[in-house]
């Protein structure tokens, strides 16, 4: 039976991290049989409601409602951007150590590009001795990010756009450096996390920070490539505390 941690658990919520690789929901475009969303319901013996989305590759935060209306009340804070978003991932090459990814995407075809917004910091750099393509070393970048925008694919588009594409993405991502994770360190999925949310709680008016630490895939990868001190990252912990 899959067991997912919890993150957090009121009346009102239920926050989770999410695996790599599962489906929050059934999909036309899936052949899965195998959602988080039925999976949470037969874990915790209730009924659950969607709030937000992460992808299939993804893993994470993310929160449902314990009731209709629960959902209905957060949800109204995602549309009005009311929520912290944070993100970390692993990229191509040296970042900068901070900016601002402001570049319309395409949702549907046929349709008007949207706004999409995106912030960024540089948290670590690595060189790796490993060459890939021309070059004999190669060299990537741990970041922070914050969409201020909720678009499908946004940080992933993001981050291609900007020339340094998420490992493990193969959509939009570069296909010679997910080659070398999954020879080199065995990794075969999107470096890509959701760390964390912050909101006000729609009925007690609390301000709600909901983190979650990298998943021991994320730690083990971080562990070879010399980020130990990264594998207990959270994001408003670190904040607080004092830690850049």
């Amino acid at each position: 039976m899959d067991s997912f941690p919890i993150l957090y658990r009121d009346e009102h919520y239920i926050a989770i991290h999410k695996p790599a690789g599962l489906l929050v929901h059934r999909s036309y475009i899936s052949e899965d049989k195998r959602f988080l969303l039925q999976l949470l319901r037969n874990q915790i013996g209730q009924w659950v409601y969607p709030i937000h989305r992460l992808d299939r590759p993804t893993s994470g935060v993310i929160i449902f409602g314990l009731s209709s209306d629960a959902a209905r009340q957060l949800v109204a804070e995602f549309e009005l951007r009311r929520v912290v978003k944070k993100y970390i991932a692993v990229v191509r090459g040296y970042a900068d150590e901070e900016g601002v990814i402001d570049y319309p995407l395409l949702e549907e075809e046929g349709k008007e590009r949207q706004e999409a917004v995106t912030h960024y910091r540089r948290l670590a750099t690595v060189e790796l001795p490993i060459a890939v393509g021309r070059y004999p070393q190669s060299r990537y970048s741990l970041i922070e990010l914050e969409p201020q925008t909720g678009r499908m694919h946004q940080i992933r588009k993001h981050m291609k756009h900007i020339f340094h594409p998420i490992v493990g993405d193969t959509t939009h991502g570069d296909g010679k450096h997910n080659q070398m994770f999954r020879d080199h360190f065995n990794s075969h999925r999107l470096l890509l996390m959701a760390a964390a949310l912050q909101f006000r709680h729609p009925f007690s008016g609390e301000l709600m920070q909901i983190e979650t630490a990298p998943d021991p895939a994320l730690q083990a990868l971080f562990g070879k490539i010399g980020w130990e001190e990264w594998c207990d990252y959270r994001a408003f912990s670190r904040e607080e505390a004092g830690v850049d």
